[in-house]
């Protein structure tokens, strides 16, 4: 009976687990879903202000919020690009390393472009602005052409293998179509009429006279039967015999 309890305890303990475990999963999940969803949400945002700005704030400050737009967009293209393209391309593993290293480049630049926004020396952050706008179009030229080569390799690798595929349906449809490529049977020749022709017997065939073998056979006399006797037909000049002499 002991034995009996604590196999039932251990299943209930097994079972309080497993029910947390599931808890604490279901719980993460949600807790990275909202973090996704709320880091998307201030990326959105954050790109609006900075294109309003763009707009609304003529000089540097303007100028400023070109640049971190212009960096984030790259970015964020060229890091969605190359993590959806590994996951088919292997290769690509060495490219999202030198992404990474160029991240963190963009992420200092993007920081000190987001200091100077709330500079108040105009004239210094003019000064200032030629080699920041050269230190983001160096790093957006390289995260485009890592995000380019990348979708062109796939596109490269897709008409190849489109090309492959073509190729052996070519090759299948021309093997279902086998019997276009046979020769013909030749016919066989026919013998001229009013000549006779040897019969699989090694009899001599009579000439055709356009009747059917069905007319001659109902034209023809009817046979007796195996075990009747034979009668010879009589002629005129032939004489009945006599009948012997007893005496």
């Amino acid at each position: 009976m002991e034995a009996v309890v604590a196999i039932v305890a251990l299943i209930f303990v097994l079972f309080v687990a497993l029910g947390v475990y599931a808890t604490v999963k279901a719980v993460g999940a949600a807790k990275r879903g909202v973090d996704r969803t709320v880091t998307q949400a201030r990326r959105t945002v954050e790109d609006q202000t900075l294109r309003a700005k763009t707009f609304a704030q003529p000089g540097a400050q303007g100028q400023l919020a070109q640049l971190r737009l212009s960096l984030r967009t790259s970015m964020r293209a060229t890091q969605d690009a190359l993590q959806a393209g590994v996951a088919d391309d292997e290769s690509l593993k060495e490219s999202l390393a030198l992404f990474d290293r160029l991240s963190a480049h963009g992420r200092e630049l993007d920081a000190e472009l987001k200091r100077l926004e709330r500079e108040p020396d105009r004239a210094r952050l003019a000064e200032r602005l030629p080699a920041l706008r050269e230190r983001t179009e160096q790093i957006t030229k390289s995260a485009d052409a890592l995000r380019w080569a990348a979708r062109d390799r796939a596109q490269r690798f897709g008409s190849d293998d489109l090309d492959s595929l073509s190729t052996q349906i070519d090759m299948e449809a021309g093997a279902l179509r086998h019997w276009t490529t046979e020769p013909s049977p030749t016919p066989t020749a026919q013998p001229p009429a009013g000549r006779t022709a040897e019969s699989s017997t090694g009899r001599t065939a009579e000439p055709s006279t356009g009747r059917t073998a069905g007319s001659r056979r109902a034209e023809e006399p009817a046979r007796p039967a195996i075990d009747a006797p034979v009668q010879r037909s009589a002629y005129p000049w032939e004489k009945k015999p006599r009948p012997e002499s007893t005496t």
